[in-house]
């Protein structure tokens, strides 16, 4: 039998809940304070029109969003599912605003579950009062955007806030039992091995639970873009990028549950690197290196 190597979402799921459970990924309509001048204009240097949600419907409302969900085919592969808030900041607008969207969504009781995309600059006291108001009748979990904990490169892809702003968020939400889901990148412009090291290393001293490591690629229409065609940015090699993201499962809390070990750039506004569209080669090539050089989640974690 082959050895776990790491910790899979579907996994803690179907621990978690009894069986397979799915996300329905919705457009709630949002924006984000470094899009609209709050603090800051344009987005990160990688962010799209739509933020991560290309693949989302945003001329829909939620309800229809999450009503069409189901009488698509994907609401026939499992019983259970979880409302997900994907792109941009899914906490950025007023508690009464927040309650309605949320609310909108909820409407089958197939749906265990209420998972929010969002910035540690969009959370205070009050948000997180709203979202665990939801956590009688459902599992509810906030994503947070660090992507990483170097300061220099956090203001070179215009993350819009500083380390210390993260901390509080996530201690904010610790206070409230929920559940939190760190975003990390590997490649970004400038980064090292090290720079990644120190990113790993300082999610592993935060009461988080669980991590989603992402690819950086080059989409269309974005700062990024510009970079890599004037010869500024240059994305990792597939090799490389398996490379990184093995040494960051071999160095990260055993007890994180790892959400994802890639980004999925959408085919048709993908530049580079090519290899991102392929997910198999990706994954594939992940759990071969961790055969080969007997790497698990843990192995070198030091606490």
């Amino acid at each position: 039998m082959e050895k776990v190597r790491y910790n899979h979402l579907n996994e803690y799921l179907k621990n978690k809940f009894g069986e397979r459970v799915l996300k329905i990924c919705i457009d709630g309509g949002f924006t984000c304070p470094n899009r609209d001048g709050k603090c800051g204009n344009g987005g990160c240097i990688f962010c799209g029109e739509k933020g991560s949600g290309e693949h989302l419907n945003s001329y829909q409302s939620i309800k229809k969003q999450v009503e069409n969900y189901f009488l698509s085919y994907k609401a026939e592969r499992a019983n259970k599912f979880i409302a997900y808030f994907q792109n941009f900041s899914n906490t950025y607008d007023s508690i009464e605003n927040l309650k309605k969207k949320y609310d909108s969504a909820l409407i089958n009781d197939k749906i265990i579950g209420l998972s929010i995309a969002t910035r540690p600059d969009c959370i205070d006291e009050e948000v997180v009062k709203l979202l665990s108001s939801y956590s009688s009748k459902y599992y509810v979990s906030v994503e947070l955007g660090l992507q990483t904990s170097n300061e220099e490169t956090a203001k070179k892809i215009n993350r819009g806030y500083e380390n210390d702003v993260f901390t509080r968020a996530v201690k904010l939400l610790n206070k409230y039992n929920i559940d939190v889901i760190v975003h990390i990148m590997i490649g970004l412009p400038g980064e090292t091995r090290l720079d990644l090291k120190n990113t790993i290393n300082f999610i592993n001293h935060h009461n988080i639970q669980g991590v989603k490591i992402h690819s950086t690629y080059v989409i269309k229409n974005t700062v990024l873009e510009n970079m890599y065609i004037n010869g500024l940015y240059t994305p990792l090699s597939l090799d490389e990028y398996i490379d990184l993201a093995c040494y960051s499962i071999s160095i990260l809390n055993p007890n994180f549950i790892i959400h994802r070990i890639s980004g999925d750039a959408p085919k048709d506004l993908l530049v580079a690197p090519d290899w991102n569209s392929h997910k198999k080669w990706i994954m594939n090539g992940i759990q071969k290196k961790l055969n080969q050089d007997d790497l698990w989640q843990g192995k070198f974690y030091n606490q």
